[in-house]
Formats: structure tokens, C-alpha cells, sequence
């Protein structure tokens, strides 16, 4: 069944509902606004296939700018909310973008990139509230009162859309991901998000708690999901672990994602406070997007019982691991067993690696993609006989088929000519209890050419010192061989992390290496 007939079937069913508020928007009503931004879309001159973006927080218009592109056979792009005037600039020109969906609270933002976005004729800015404005060759208009217009029917030309979301960038540009869009009614999914849905359970009358930034692909996935077996969406404006463990009671949530540092910071409050509220409805709780420490998961498992699942799988989707509690306490580390797409370890001259050694994960594609408008990243990122892909993530396979990440390729530190991936190291610095957030990457040195280097933010209460820095160093060499024990520990107030939980761990680096020749990628 699709989200339009849930709407017929239970009109009066929360569709989504912003957890700061508790304003709700029934599945009826959401049915009718993402129609009337598909006429309006239409009406703008929109066909199948062309694009739009939305940059803007988490908001109660957010959903349905995603909905209405997938019921209209378009590309929409979702921007990191959090990027600079330039960098939406880039991505929306990138993308070819003829509209940009804002918020009030991002509108300057996009006002100043305009002038780069050649292509964007139309501005529809949430909450705007203000008469219709001429930026250059665009039009700037207020949301509500332009979307009111049109009716809240379906289109006569339906088709399905889907979401061209793009990298990170925490390594170079951002690369648009592009899948080719089958000509089939939004009735008919994708065949992975079908695989995703019946993976995690996802069921008529769930409830979905979403902590997440929505323009990352992980939540723009689970609540499509969600949207489309008929459930409630409770949406989080930012993270905050107390409220989000209070959410779960107040609205019985039933499914959530998160990332491990969402983790930690639970881990870390109060015992009172982590027992405050009761949690028995949630029945799954999916975590990716950076490797959780196993100590962490350790922790989790025995707080929430054995409802945790991981996966493993890049945006590209080139492939796809998964574990169930189960699974992973009898591989810890693990981040699952590929059930999407076929693996292979090679070192740097694509020969395949034996069992349990690391190198660089490739995989035989299992969703078609390639990067938009730059055939070189495309290339770059393909195999010779262009058969496999890969992200440049590091890892082994063990005896039973369980993959295991090592790190980034992009982010191993070569010290006197030994390779060190500093992953170990961050997933052991940010168990101790004094350490909130840690980052591990190689900087200059004379005589060996890197050494590791930790930057770490302590938790609100202790003083960042060397009595600190000498504790923290003691306890790596306690679980660490030499090599992996960070030579310094600077400090910082508050780690670059991106909102995905994604560490933004070249800002940090690159200072370090300022007047030197940086030879590392990224």
C-alpha cells in the first residue's frame, strides 16, 4: 500500500508530528500539501526528471517538500542545512536546481547564493511571511501563500521521484548521487527500499522517532518508510538525549536510528536520568553512519536489550551489511554480514586479500548510480573492468562472512613507514568517562614523516589540562600497542562533528599541516 491510501483509509492518523511543539499534521492533511507543491512544481514548468533542493532545518513544511517531488517524477535535492553561502551555491548549481525550497531562518543564506545559481528561477521560503521579492532572475515568495493556490489532488501525471542526496564533503567536494529513475507511479518503491523496510520491520501504525538532521540519506529513508506503511513520524528539531529518551515514552515509539555518538551521550547521563522514563515500546533501533565503539554497543545492548541493529552501506549504495543484536554479541565489531551486493578486499593493485586482512572494500554494485555531472568521480571511484565500486572505507572479512571497518583510506596515518588506521584509538579515548567527543589523524613529524595526534573534548566538568592529556595517554598505552597511542592530546571545546554524527575530521587536520606537504588525500 502507498501513503495515499493510509491518507484515504485513516485520514485523522498523525502523518508527523515536531517534537518541540507537538503540532501535528494528520495523514489527510499531508496528502493534501505534498499535492499542492506537486501542482505548484508542475506549474513552475517541472517535468520528470528535473531537479529542485530544499535547504532548511527540521521543520513541519520539510516532508512534504520531499513528497511532493517523489510523487512528481523529480530529483530533489536535500542540503546540509548547516553549509555556508558558497556551499549551497555549489550543490544547488551542481544539481541544476530550478527550484530552492528555504525556511526564514536560511533565506539569507540562500539570498547570497543565488547569484551563483544561474539556473533557479523560483525561492519558496517557509514561514516567510513577507511580499513577493525579485533576486536576480528569481522570484522569492512566501510557501504557504503560493502553495494555496493549487489543489490538494494528485497531478494527472504522477511518476516516481526520488532523492538525489549528495556526499558529505568532508574530504573534497561534495558529489552528487544520481540513480536512474524507473517511469513508474510513486505507488511502486524501489526494490531497496522495499529490502530496507521488510529488513527493519517497519509495519502499519509504527512510530518513528527521527533525532536527525532530515537532509541526510539515513533519516530521509526511514521516514519515507515510515510515511508509506501508513505510521507517525515525531520529529526532533536537534538532538538532546534526555528529551529524546522522554519522547519515546510520551509517544510509545516503536522505531528509531541513530548514530553512536547519540549513543555516548546517553550512556553518559545521570544513572536517574537514564532510568526516568520507560522505553518498553521501542522494538527497533537501527544505528550507522560511523563505527560504534564496542564498549558502547556493549552498553546499549544490556540498557535497551537486544533490539540494536547496525548496517553498513554508503549513500552510493554499492552495497549493504547488517546485524542484529544477536549477530553482533557474537562478533563484536562487527558492522554486519553483507546481504546487498557482492564484497571484495583488495589491496592498492585490486589483487583480493586472504580472510581477516584489511584493505579497500569494493563491491560488485547492488543499485545502479553514478556521480552527477562528473564522470571522473564516477571513474575514480569504479574498478577497471568497471564492474565494482568503492567509498576508499578499509576493512576485513572474518571466517563466518562478518565485515569489520578498519577506517577511511583517506584518513590512515603512515608513522616511519607503518600503517596505522586511528579508528581504534577514537573508539577506545571516547569510552573514557572524562571524554565526550575524540578525533585521531596523523601530523607532521621530522623523522618519521606522521605521528598520531588526539584532539579531544572532555566532558563539561573536567578542565582540559596536561594532568588530562597525561591520563588519557596512560590509558591508550593500557589497551594500545605503541604505535596507536597518540604522541599529543590537544583539546578542544566541541568537535567538528556534521549533525549525521559524521566526523568532520579534515578541518581538524589540516592546520597541523599548514607550510608542510601534505602528501594524505582528503
Amino acid at each position: 500500500m502507498y501513503a495515499t491510501q493510509y491518507a484515504a483509509q485513516h485520514p485523522d492518523r498523525p502523518a508527523f508530528v515536531m517534537a518541540s511543539t507537538g503540532a501535528t499534521v494528520t495523514l489527510a492533511e499531508f496528502e493534501g500539501r505534498a499535492n499542492r507543491l506537486a501542482h505548484l512544481l508542475r506549474a513552475h514548468g517541472l517535468r520528470r526528471l528535473d531537479h529542485y533542493s530544499v535547504f532548511m532545518e527540521n521543520n513541519d513544511r520539510y516532508l512534504e517538500s520531499c513528497a511532493a517531488g517523489e510523487r512528481s517524477g523529480l530529483y530533489y535535492t536535500c542540503v546540509n542545512s548547516y553549509l555556508t553561502a558558497d556551499e549551497v551555491a555549489y550543490i544547488v548549481d551542481h544539481s541544476e536546481s530550478q527550484v530552492v525550497i528555504t525556511s526564514a531562518a536560511k533565506r539569507d543564506v540562500v539570498l547570497d547564493a543565488l547569484p551563483q545559481c544561474p539556473r533557479v528561477s523560483l525561492v519558496l521560503v517557509v514561514d516567510g511571511g513577507e511580499p513577493d521579492t525579485d533576486v536576480g532572475s528569481a522570484r522569492v515568495v512566501d510557501f504557504a501563500t503560493a502553495v494555496a493556490e493549487h489543489p490538494g489532488t494528485p497531478i494527472d501525471d504522477e511518476f516516481l521521484g526520488t532523492a538525489m542526496l549528495y556526499s558529505s564533503g568532508t574530504t573534497g567536494r561534495p558529489k552528487g548521487i544520481i540513480r536512474p529513475l524507473p517511469e513508474q507511479p510513486p505507488s511502486e518503491q524501489m526494490p531497496l527500499f522495499t529490502f530496507l523496510s521488510n529488513l527493519w520491520h517497519y509495519r502499519e501504525d509504527m512510530v518513528y522517532l527521527s533525532p536527525a538532521p532530515l537532509y541526510h540519506s539515513a533519516p530521509q529513508a526511514a521516514v519515507n518508510l515510515t510515511l508509506r506503511v501508513g505510521g507517525t513520524v515525531v520529529i526532533m528539531e536537534r538532538f538532546d538525549p534526555l528529551e529524546y529518551l522522554r519522547l519515546i515514552e510520551q509517544y510509545s515509539v516503536t522505531h528509531t536510528q541513530l548514530v553512536p555518538t547519540m549513543f555516548s551521550r546517553m550512556l553518559k547521563l545521570p544513572e536517574e536520568d537514564r532510568h526516568r522514563y520507560d522505553l518498553s515500546s521501542l522494538e527497533i533501533a537501527v544505528h550507522a553512519a560511523a563505527p560504534c565503539p564496542v564498549q558502547v554497543k556493549e552498553q546499549m545492548i544490556e540498557w535497551w536489550g537486544p533490539i540494536i541493529h547496525e548496517y553498513y552501506g554508503a549513500t552510493e549504495g554499492l552495497g549493504f551489511a547488517a546485524c542484529n543484536s544477536e549477530e553482533w554479541l557474537a562478533h563484536k565489531g562487527t558492522v554486519g554480514k553483507i546481504v546487498l551486493g557482492d564484497l571484495f578486499i583488495a589491496d592498492d593493485e585490486m589483487n583480493e586479500l586472504p580472510q581477516g586482512e584489511p584493505g579497500t572494500i569494493w563491491f560488485k554494485t547492488a543499485t545502479e548510480f553514478e556521480y552527477h555531472n562528473d564522470p571522473d568521480k564516477t571513474d575514480e571511484a569504479t574498478s577497471s573492468d568497471g564492474s565494482m565500486t568503492t567509498v576508499n572505507d578499509v576493512g576485513y572479512v572474518d571466517a563466518d562472512g562478518f565485515l569489520y571497518l578498519t577506517d577511511r583510506a583517506t584518513f590512515m596515518i603512515i608513522s616511519g613507514g607503518v600503517n596505522i588506521y586511528p579508528q581504534e584509538t577514537e573508539n577506545l579515548l571516547i569510552t573514557h568517562p572524562k571524554v565526550a567527543d575524540a578525533a585521531v589523524f596523523g601530523v607532521p613529524n621530522a623523522d618519521l614523516g606522521e605521528e598520531v595526534k588526539a584532539v579531544v573534548q572532555p566532558m563539561p566538568e573536567f578542565e582540559p589540562n596536561d594532568d588530562l592529556a597525561a591520563e588519557l595517554t596512560e590509558f591508550c598505552a593500557e589497551h594500545l600497542s605503541r604505535q596507536k597511542v597518540p604522541r599529543s592530546i590537544d583539546f578542544a571545546a566541541e568537535l567538528p562533528r556534521l549533525p549525521t554524527g559524521k566526523l568532520y575530521k579534515r578541518k581538524l587536520r589540516d592546520p597541523y599541516w599548514e607550510g608542510h606537504e601534505n602528501k594524505i588525500l582528503g
